[in-house]
């Protein structure tokens, strides 16, 4: 496969243009995002202005979707961690059966009694610093920091399964006392 070359980015940009709002465009970029990011950032990323990013992002932050914090005199912006929890855990409700979500925690919770067991580690933390450890080879160091954040994310997704257990019959017998 050969690698993209300018003029197949510039078409995919045109393509996506053509296909989604500026709007959509700058909250498809800012909700994939793991680290918090200026809005000239944002605005290359999402083809657009940085007043029309900088807009954008006012609007979804008044719609409680986007947060954002000052570093270094700058504005950055990141998808509200609330948001997307209850973004999350509604995915859940309405594509999961309460019987399904037990056994999805059950799963979960193998799987990190695997890990803890399989690298004898109280935690993802541990795991971590043990890569950083003198003596241990970059192959090692590579797999550790992957189970640390598979574990992570198996921890944050038993966080959501429990969330939606817990509320399940009230949040899924009215899907307006979830608000996403």
């Amino acid at each position: 496969m050969s690698p993209e070359t300018p003029s197949d980015d510039a078409e995919w940009v045109e393509t996506w243009k053509e296909h989604a709002s500026a709007f959509d465009r700058v909250k498809s970029v800012t909700m994939t995002l793991s680290d918090p990011q200026p809005a000239s950032w944002i605005a290359s990323e999402a083809a657009v202005s940085p007043n029309t990013a900088r807009d954008h992002l006012r609007r979804l932050i008044d719609l409680g979707v986007v947060t954002a914090t000052e570093k270094d005199g700058t504005r950055h912006y990141y998808p509200d961690p609330l948001y997307t929890r209850l973004r999350d855990v509604r995915e859940l409700l309405e594509e999961t059966t309460k019987r399904d979500l037990a056994e999805q925690a059950v799963d979960l919770k193998d799987d990190i009694a695997a890990w803890k067991t399989e690298y004898d580690a109280a935690s993802p933390t541990t795991l971590r610093e043990r890569a950083a450890e003198v003596g241990v080879s970059a192959e090692q160091a590579h797999e550790l920091i992957a189970v640390a954040s598979d574990w992570e994310l198996a921890r944050y997704r038993l966080s959501l399964v429990q969330d939606a257990i817990e509320n399940y019959d009230t949040w899924s017998a009215d899907s307006s006392s979830i608000t996403v």
